[in-house]
């Protein structure tokens, strides 16, 4: 809706309220568009169709992926937006983020704690709600900043610059992008899993994404020890996540599937199956099992058939039992598969290293089933990217008969290489690599898990140590403020940012004449008005 509509239907509301003294319809407009959202899930129906747009769109054209970065507070998600509408005008196929690690790493009441799900669960819908408070004061305050242009326009008679502002206001591009929200692996059975997702979704969430670790053995998906569930019991919390988003009306909501199945060699239970071949028997079938055809079982023996064969699958004394060496692959393609036969919408297959045909090896045999099958890739900091790349570089010039002479494969990371041709090549394929990954392996999109925990971590390193050393407070202003000013990054004006001058408007309209506003002549933030 325009805004002069807003302010045509305030005005038919105020002037039939006499006792309404000395409020204004043009107030009341101003604050209805500063309040686009009403709710979590306003936000959740909106966010789902951009995405579901962004899928279709990709179908048709590869290089049409789309982009995250994760996020752990509000402040850090709005500032990358606000960054992105200046940059690029646009927050077309740009999407948030929200890591379950950072959540364990920095939100949690017990302090820093491992990507083990050992986190309250209510942090994770709490975070998601911190999101979007913070990008929906974006808007407010957008807003608020070209509706005081628009007084000044009036105020100096320029008709042509006011209608100019109207028209910026009636095509303002929000900051709400969606988000996709880690659930890890539910936080329990199904049913926890589903009351989870609720909270989520009513928080704005529009993607869920959900692993099919054991939950209460749940591991980071680039350390060991993780441990993988059965179909069935995977299938059934994707059925929770999707009931969830129906029983509050989203019906678009998306789920992302992951797979941890390449680096788990463990499950915690042999499926059920009913008959040979079913997905119980092909969960069962990557079991690693010694042969006791002919021979009595031990005490406390868990035995499976297969054919004419009794096996007994090998237990550790964690009670656990392991897969086959090797497997892990095909387990892959077969959880990807069954899960999108099952309701997911979107894949996500957790990798050791950032390598496209690895990717794509698997990718071309999920397609060959469900051809516009997509993944959500996560383009890990726990990658050595430097190192990967190089040492793939390296590989394919020792294949193709390049002198690698000259290079230590095991020391690639070295800075001595960084001015090499290796180097140079290695640095273009990083670059490319979500392209390239996007149309060669059918990768939706990229995502960054904790950029912002390792941005945050390196520059306060570089702070403490100009601001501490002998620069002192020359290190603050020529690192971080000289840099905003004329980088033009918003917060340089903390002040605003953080809602004051929305304050002062809301002043004006509470109190009128009487308020008392921040932003007057002795306010410091004038002096960054250049």
């Amino acid at each position: 809706m325009l805004y002069a509509a807003y302010l045509e239907d305030a005005n038919r509301l105020i002037a039939g309220k006499a006792e309404w003294t000395g409020l204004t319809g043009e107030a009341v407009a101003r604050m209805r568009l500063q309040n686009r959202f009403k709710t979590g899930l306003d936000i959740a129906r909106y966010t789902a169709a951009i995405m579901r747009r962004d899928m279709a769109g990709y179908d048709k054209d590869p290089s049409k992926y789309t982009q995250s970065l994760g996020c752990w507070h509000g402040f850090i998600a709005q500032q990358k937006v606000i960054s992105l509408k200046k940059h690029f005008g646009s927050t077309e196929r740009r999407y948030l983020y929200l890591s379950g690690w950072m959540v364990a790493a920095l939100r949690s009441e017990f302090g820093p704690l491992p990507d083990q799900s050992m986190h309250e669960k209510t942090s994770v819908p709490a975070l998601v709600e911190e999101l979007y408070t913070f990008l929906r004061q974006a808007d407010a305050r957008e807003l608020g900043m070209l509706f005081r242009e628009i007084d000044k326009a009036r105020a100096e008679g320029d008709q042509a610059r006011e209608q100019q502002l109207v028209q910026a206001v009636d095509n303002h591009q929000t900051h709400v992008i969606p988000i996709i929200a880690d659930i890890d692996a539910g936080f329990g059975n199904a049913e926890a899993t589903y009351l989870l997702a609720k909270k989520m979704i009513e928080a704005g969430a529009c993607a869920l994404q959900i692993e099919n670790q054991v939950s209460d053995e749940k591991q980071c998906g680039h350390q060991d020890g993780k441990v993988t569930i059965p179909h069935e019991e995977f299938v059934a919390k994707i059925r929770a996540c999707r009931y969830a988003f129906l029983e509050l009306g989203i019906d678009d909501g998306i789920i992302v599937a992951r797979t941890d199945s390449l680096g788990a060699g463990l499950t915690k239970q042999i499926a059920f199956s009913v008959s040979e071949g079913d997905i119980g028997d092909q969960y069962n079938a990557f079991l690693d099992c010694d042969d006791i055809t002919g021979q009595s079982p031990s005490n406390g023996d868990v035995l499976i058939t297969r054919g004419s064969k009794v096996l007994r699958p090998k237990r550790l004394r964690s009670n656990l039992f392991q897969f086959r060496e090797g497997t892990g692959a095909d387990r892959c393609v077969l959880d990807c598969i069954n899960a999108l036969n099952n309701g997911a919408d979107l894949l996500w297959i957790e990798t050791e290293r950032p390598h496209v045909e690895q990717i794509a090896s698997m990718m071309d045999r999920i397609r060959e089933e469900i051809p516009n099958a997509k993944l959500v890739y996560n383009n890990s900091p726990s990658f050595n990217w430097t190192l990967n790349f190089r040492q793939q570089v390296f590989d394919v010039w020792e294949k193709e008969g390049k002198d690698v002479s000259g290079f230590d494969r095991t020391k690639l990371m070295s800075e001595q290489y960084d001015d090499s041709d290796l180097a140079r090549e290695a640095d273009e394929k990083i670059r490319t690599f979500q392209h390239d990954a996007s149309k060669r392996a059918g990768i939706f999109h990229h995502l960054i898990t904790l950029p912002t925990y390792h941005t945050a971590a390196l520059s306060t390193d570089n702070l403490a140590k100009e601001y501490f050393g002998e620069q002192g407070m020359l290190g603050y202003v020529a690192n971080v403020q000289r840099k905003e000013i004329r980088q033009g990054i918003a917060c340089v004006k903390h002040q605003n940012m953080a809602g004051s001058d929305m304050g002062d408007d809301h002043k004006d309209y509470f109190a009128g004449e009487a308020a008392l506003k921040a932003g007057g002549a002795y306010n410091t933030m004038n002096q960054f008005a250049a």
